[in-house]
């Protein structure tokens, strides 16, 4: 009889466990700056916004190296005490100053705005969400928080750090 209680009571003990446990809920971390980084590498568009990034860099140098050429030309002409080509030199200066700063201007906002078609391609997001999904199902994930976007996270454990395996999920 009372291996039959003993066993009954274990029996008893063994069902209700679950239902006293406490779920542990189990958080990913993703660097989306780095999986972003990866997945844009080696794309069409990136390469088209690092070409005209170049190109734009080449003309400003062009426009500064003709601007010191310049300067140097005006301090000739005052050394050798002609003010009239001084002061032409100088209004050349004027005017190539202000078109290297338009310059500037347009290509940084041109750069600008293909840099954030890039960042906001929803054909990206979509992939990285239905990645993301999967790897937190399939890993027991309750919740994945990216680095970037969540200034509240102090510390946390590489282990929980799945950037990697979004990267590869993805096939960078």
């Amino acid at each position: 009889m009372k291996k039959r209680l003993f066993s009954l009571l274990i029996l008893i003990l063994v069902i209700s466990l679950p239902v006293f446990s406490q779920q542990i809920t189990k958080f990913g971390v993703v660097d989306t700056a780095k999986v972003y980084n990866a997945y844009f590498r080696n794309s069409a568009p990136v390469r088209n916004y690092e070409k005209k990034k170049s190109e734009f860099q080449e003309e400003v140098n062009k426009l500064s190296d003709e601007l010191k050429k310049l300067q140097q030309k005006k301090l000739d002409y005052e050394s050798a005490g002609n003010e009239t080509q001084a002061l032409k030199v100088e209004a050349e200066i004027t005017r190539k100053k202000d078109y290297l700063t338009e310059y500037t201007n347009a290509k940084n906002v041109e750069l600008e705005s293909l840099q954030k078609s890039l960042q906001n391609s929803d054909d990206f997001y979509k992939k990285l969400y239905n990645t993301l999904a999967k790897i937190a199902e399939g890993g027991g994930y309750s919740m994945i928080l990216s680095l970037q976007d969540a200034n509240a996270i102090l510390w946390y454990s590489s282990s929980v750090d799945i950037t990697n395996q979004v990267i590869n999920e993805l096939g960078l």
